[in-house]
This record gives C-alpha cells, structure tokens and sequence, in this order.
C-alpha cells in the first residue's frame, strides 16, 4: 500500500515535471517574440480628412458646384502612408530606434489622392456642363479628352500641378518621423532621445504584437506634434 502511494506521488511529480518542461519549451520557442519590444514594426499613417479638407477648401475657393466635405471624403476612401519603426531592446524597457517614412509609400498615397480628386472634379465638371446645356459626351473618356484640350494635360496631372497640396510634403513627413536614437518605456509614457538632441515622450499601450502610440509632445516647444494615434503592428 505504501508504495503504490509512493508510485503515484513519484508519477505525479514527473507528470507536474514534463508539463512545466513542455510550457517552457513553448515559451522560449513560440513566446519569445511576442515577449520584447525588439522587431520591426510598421503603422499606417491616414492622411484622408486631411486630404479631403483641402480638396474641399479649393473647390469651394473655386466656387465649384454645391458638394459637401462628406461627399468629398466618401470617394478618398482610406489614404495611409506606411511609417516604418525597428526597435532593437537591450532590457524589456530600454533600446535603440530607428524610424522612417516609406517613400515608395508616399508617392502611391499622393497618387491615390489625386485620382480620387480628380474623380470628384470630374463629377462637378459634369454637373457645370449640364447647366451651361453642353450636349457633348460627359463619360469619363470624353472628359478626360475635353481637360486635356483645354489644359493640355489629364485631370490628375492638371489638380497635381495647379490644384492644392493634397498631403503634408514627403519632407515634412520625414521631419516628423525619420530618426535614430534611444527610448525608454514607463509607466505608460515612451521617451525617445534622437541623435540630433531632440526629445519627444508619447503615451504608449503595448500588448503582444500590437504597440499604440499617442499624445506625442516636442520638448523643443516647437509645438508639432504628430497625430492623435499611430497603431504600430509587429511583422
């Protein structure tokens, strides 16, 4: 009897044993990443109200047809510039950064933005033609060769060369982002110390293969800040 019960309590603490064994396993091999800072990352900055607020300002500056900034905004639909982020961790909370503003990016978002725009000024053109009782074609073929007869270019080239600046310049952008240096994680709040001196500190929630950032502040009292929310996601 005494030693069936010491059986059972040996193959107890064997089982006990291998399962503490088997977690750790999965910890180390399949925990590991998800566990650090340490990666890349990437989130995607959305530029589309401000896009549709200065498609909207020019329209009206114009005095183009009644349209509203809901029906401007509808047809931008969702315009992001990639903003990429590597953390190199030398504790949990601690490291190195390097931040950048994807060019390639930028040029697709810019082109999106116009064509979009360009869509917009086609429906307005139409709707002039209409009260000025044009009888020609009005599909987007023949628009497209009435623009280019009267401007000598298409309707995306035209609003890109004399329309207004759909989003904040590639360099701007890069002013913002693009950077090296150090952070630092606390008590919800990531400082980051560029290499050129400059400090910002943002609100940060980091769960998983998720990392939020918020609120940044320039210590230089430049005042730019960056927007409300950037959403990082871990590749």
């Amino acid at each position: 009897m005494e030693k069936d019960k010491k059986n059972t309590i040996l193959l107890l603490l064997i089982l006990i044993l291998s399962i503490s064994t088997a977690f750790l396993v999965y910890l180390h091999f399949f925990k590991s990443d998800d566990s650090s800072l340490s990666g890349e990352w990437t989130a995607e900055l959305d530029l589309t109200e401000q896009a549709a607020v200065e498609a909207f300002i020019w329209l009206q500056d114009i005095e183009a047809v009644s349209v509203s900034l809901e029906d401007v905004e509808s047809c931008m639909r969702k315009l992001a510039v990639q903003v990429n982020l590597n953390l190199e961790a030398t504790t949990d909370f601690e490291g190195a950064f390097r931040c950048s503003i994807l060019p390639e990016s930028y040029d697709e978002c810019e082109r999106a933005a116009y064509e979009a725009f360009a869509a917009v000024f086609r429906e307005l053109l139409t709707e002039r033609l209409r009260m000025a009782d044009y009888t020609g074609g009005t599909d987007k073929e023949d628009l497209e060769s009435l623009v280019t007869e009267t401007f000598g270019m298409s309707t995306v080239s035209y609003l890109m060369t004399f329309g207004p600046a759909l989003l904040p310049s590639l360099e701007d952008l890069q002013a913002q982002y693009d950077g090296s240096g150090t952070y630092g994680a606390a008590e919800g709040i990531m400082t980051w110390q560029y290499d050129n001196g400059t400090t910002k500190t943002e609100n940060y929630i980091w769960e998983d293969l998720s990392l939020v950032l918020s609120g940044e502040e320039d210590s230089d009292g430049q005042g730019q800040k960056k927007p409300a929310i950037l959403i990082f996601r871990k590749k």
